[in-house]
């Protein structure tokens, strides 16, 4: 029951936005209606599979939180959901058609083709086969097969194509017979075109709603003409506007900059690259940053979707991570693998030098965590330079506290007796105030000077968070053990 979507990559290398994007989309509409979303591995084009590739891409579904109901590594009961192990299907359809007179057998050799294509350009035309091979006689087709010779099926492109109506971009059509020569549908090595495949396999698959990106919506009239011969009930079908940088160009691949893997590999957390990507688009009731699966979902309907392109802009994904991050650091269960994997990392970043035991306890990992969301927008930030003062202890001198107030022994007496007052209690705002409080029982100390020399003496460093975000990260055993090295150095 419910409709049954499908996302049909090649398996020619990692999954990128784009790949996801139309994923997300199928997912999101098998979930909104009750449906089923499946994963079908289109490499039927052998020459550029990648070892490992399909495995890789069911992974980082998987990561991405959309996994497919069914698919090669779960399996299901339309399987097997790999287009090079269902040649048979292609096959029969193939035979089918020339039975029926619409498909026919092809001589024609590689360098006939290339030269045709050659001329076309010389001339300016549109590159297209001249369909010389659906003239042949039963009698001479039966001649060149018994001579040996190589062969191709081709597809008979009949004029008068219907218009359909797509789920995008409303009603269509295109003369295909009038701008194409009839196209391969079986290649000499056994293997279909994707017009075939994907033809049969949305049949036998029992496809009813095919989403897919706008570079097929020209070919969707030749697969209907595909569905008629093999008189078939086609899905229905919707076009999916292009994925483009926010200044209207394509995303490149080559960079290796916009596939799932890296952004992975960097600590984006999926959800974030799921909302950014639907943030973009259309087919959504609101586009506020923030939204969850559940919420995508809710909101979704097909016909929202518009023809405008959608405008990516990879540029603010480190805020729409933030954003997520911060949700995950509120919730108790994520918040504890978030302990976890800064653990890992400190160990990762930090493993070489003097790590104190004590900094990599869940009590004060989950403090830090707390203390700073909102501030960072990747959970990998709080391992930076920055924040190294968390993980190791510095090395400060005395003499270099007394360059900027005279009074280090006074500051450091009265955070002391600070300290070990009640202040486990106070808040980064109420520890501001007792800071502004002790500032008035120096001498002659500016609080500017004395929050400078508070900084570098906990943290080494010149800048960073507030002091007193510092003192209640660190706690106050650790502050006072700092402040007392310092002061004896």
């Amino acid at each position: 029951s419910g409709p049954r979507v499908r996302f049909g990559p090649s398996p020619t290398g990692f999954l990128h936005l784009g790949g996801l994007r139309t994923a997300l989309y199928n997912y999101i509409f098998a979930k909104k209606h009750r449906g089923t979303f499946i994963l079908r591995v289109e490499d039927t084009d052998q020459n550029r599979v990648v070892p490992g590739a399909a495995e890789g891409i069911e992974d980082m579904l998987d990561w991405a939180g959309i996994p497919p109901d069914e698919s090669p590594g779960r399996g299901g009961p339309a399987g097997p959901y790999v287009q090079s192990l269902r040649l048979e299907l292609y096959e029969r359809a193939s035979a089918a058609l020339l039975a029926s007179g619409a498909a026919y057998r092809c001589f024609c050799s590689p360098q006939r083709l290339q030269l045709l294509r050659r001329d076309a350009l010389r001339r300016q035309h549109t590159p297209r086969y001249d369909n010389r091979c659906r003239h042949l006689t039963a009698v001479e087709v039966a001649q060149k097969l018994s001579q040996g010779l190589e062969c191709v099926i081709r597809f008979r492109l009949e004029k008068g194509v219907e218009p359909f109506q797509d789920l995008v971009y409303g009603w269509s059509k295109h003369e295909v017979a009038e701008v194409e020569g009839d196209p391969v549908i079986l290649k000499g090595d056994g293997f279909p075109t994707y017009h075939l495949a994907n033809v049969v396999d949305d049949h036998h698959m029992g496809i009813t709603h095919v989403l897919r990106g706008t570079e097929w919506l020209a070919s969707t009239s030749k697969h209907l003409l595909l569905y008629r011969a093999l008189g078939w009930e086609p899905p229905q079908f919707g076009h999916l506007p292009l994925l483009l940088n926010k200044d209207g160009g394509k995303l490149s691949k080559r960079q290796g900059d916009i596939f799932l893997e890296r952004f992975a590999r960097d600590g984006f957390l999926p959800e974030a690259l799921l909302d950014i990507v639907t943030n973009c688009g259309s087919g959504f009731t609101e586009k506020q940053m923030g939204r969850t699966l559940e919420e995508l979902i809710s909101q979704f309907e097909v016909g929202r979707i518009t023809t405008h392109s959608a405008l990516l802009d990879l540029e603010a994904l480190p805020e729409f991570n933030r954003v997520h991050l911060t949700r995950h650091i509120e919730n108790q269960g994520h918040r504890q693998k978030l302990v976890r994997e800064l653990q890992r990392l400190v160990e990762l970043t930090y493993g070489n030098q003097q790590v104190e035991p004590d900094v990599l306890e869940s009590e004060y990992v989950e403090r830090v965590l707390l203390l700073r969301k909102g501030h960072i927008s990747l959970l990998k930030d709080l391992v930076s330079s920055d924040y190294s003062y968390l993980w190791v202890r510095p090395s400060v001198s005395r003499q270099q506290l007394q360059t900027i107030s005279a009074e280090v022994d006074e500051i450091g007496k009265l955070v002391l007796g600070l300290m070990t007052r009640q202040v486990a209690a106070l808040t980064v705002e109420e520890l501001n105030k007792e800071l502004r409080s002790l500032q008035k029982q120096t001498r002659e100390t500016k609080y500017s000077s004395m929050m400078q020399l508070l900084r570098l003496l906990l943290s080494g460093r010149q800048h960073g968070p507030s002091v007193a975000e510092m003192m209640v990260t660190l706690g106050a055993q650790e502050v006072c053990g700092r402040v007392r090295r310092a002061l004896s150095s």
